[in-house]
């Protein structure tokens, strides 16, 4: 009798953490506890990078080994869970964090450029982990509630915004030492650490179980060239793509820009909470908006937002012109990408799922890789002063914003295409 009543509430408890629900909320907190460690990385890594590296122009190249440590991650961390469920990637996630932070801090202590970019890379197998969130959120919802799931997983983010910047001026000379490099950033990597080694136990509490094995009758999992193939599939992940890489060639540089125009570390770590908060506070109602007026609009919202920024930041290198930017680089990254995904996951069946998304994120994150690594170049590299720089940066978001634009009107001016079975 007891061991049946064991199992009973077991399958009990196990319905209420599958929960579309509950289980969007624990991804909520996931997100905003062990997300405020990527602004921490995304203010810090170029600042320090820029003080252990022997060559200026490979300043933001720690931002890149992040970036590449997620997209090598994508594809083997999607079948991970396709194979055991969400759960065993998220824990991959963490244990890559938490090393990162480890070796990262080391390599401050001894000054070592090369072992910091490792320690990078490892980092980036938590920021793979938290691209399947959203993804997450999507599996146990239904159509209806699914954008808004989406959306209130990236609202999470909010507080991570408030929380990563902050631990990055709370953990300033933290660690005393006569390094500068070492006062200024070993604390905040240490704290990325134990954020992880804690944080993971968050992923207690949530149980999407992998999928079931499919029926005799059950469609066919298609090809990768097929899904590529699939207009909406396509455009979906040029546009995810092209917000996020924007994003991050634009955000990778701004704490070189505001820093080399005269201000400070403190100002830098402001800017980028605006910024974060910007590409957060949105996603409240992205979801509401795609429902009502549909996800090609504001995914073209979205680009036009980015581009507006681009106009702004090329204006002035005024603080306050830094904050305008960023925070329109934030919305427009929270409407392109939101919305991006939100087309994706409705043009798929479950057959495709794993497939699908570990391909999208390969793509998504191959194209910010280039973009982290072009900003370095074109921030310190491209110019006689910082301005110069911040200028060469802004102005190479314009040939992508004309391929996705191009992209999304074609799409929209195609016919309505039928949804693959689910």
């Amino acid at each position: 009798m007891r061991a049946a009543r064991r199992r009973f509430n077991a399958e009990i408890m196990t319905q209420a953490v599958s929960s579309p629900r509950r289980t969007v909320f624990v991804l909520i907190l996931a997100q905003a506890v062990l997300g405020s460690q990527m602004p921490m990385l995304f203010t810090i890594a170029g600042l320090a990078g820029q003080s252990l590296a022997s060559n200026i122009c490979f300043a933001t190249m720690p931002i890149s080994m992040v970036v590449i440590g997620s997209m090598c991650a994508a594809t083997p961390i999607s079948s991970v869970m396709q194979r055991y469920g969400r759960r065993a990637g998220f824990w991959i996630g963490t244990a890559g964090g938490a090393l990162g932070g480890l070796i990262s801090a080391i390599a401050l202590y001894y000054s070592s450029f090369p072992l910091f970019l490792f320690g990078s890379f490892c980092a980036g197998l938590y920021m793979s982990a938290q691209g399947f969130y959203r993804f997450a959120a999507a599996d146990t919802a239904d159509e209806a509630f699914r954008p808004k799931a989406i959306s209130y997983v990236m609202a999470g983010g909010l507080a991570a915004a408030i929380i990563g910047p902050q631990m990055v001026k709370a953990t300033n000379g933290m660690v005393p030492s006569g390094d500068a490099t070492v006062s200024a950033f070993m604390g905040a990597y240490i704290f990325v650490f134990l954020l992880n080694a804690v944080g993971s136990l968050i992923f207690l509490f949530i149980n999407i179980p992998a999928p079931a094995a499919p029926a005799a009758d059950a469609p066919e999992a298609r090809s990768r060239l097929e899904l590529l193939k699939t207009p909406r599939i396509a455009v979906a992940m040029i546009c995810g793509m092209v917000s996020y890489a924007l994003m991050n060639l634009v955000m990778t540089s701004t704490p070189l820009a505001v820093v080399g125009c005269g201000y400070t570390t403190n100002n830098a770590a402001d800017v980028v909470t605006g910024h974060v908060l910007a590409m957060f506070i949105p996603s409240f109602f992205t979801g509401h908006l795609i429902a009502r007026f549909g996800v090609e609009k504001i995914v073209g919202a979205g680009l036009v937002i980015l581009a507006a920024a681009g106009v702004v930041a090329l204006n002035d290198v005024e603080l306050e012109n830094f904050f305008i930017a960023l925070v329109l680089l934030g919305i427009g990254w929270n409407f392109g990408f939101i919305g991006a995904t939100a087309m994706l996951t409705s043009a798929h069946g479950p057959q495709d799922r794993g497939r699908v998304q570990g391909m999208n994120d390969l793509f998504v994150f191959g194209g910010v890789t280039m973009a982290s690594l072009a900003s370095g170049g074109l921030m310190n590299c491209s110019g006689g002063d910082p301005a110069q720089g911040w200028t060469a940066v802004n102005l190479a978001m314009i040939p992508f914003l004309a391929l996705a634009g191009t992209a999304l009107i074609w799409l929209m001016m195609r016919s309505k295409e039928p949804l693959p079975a689910t």
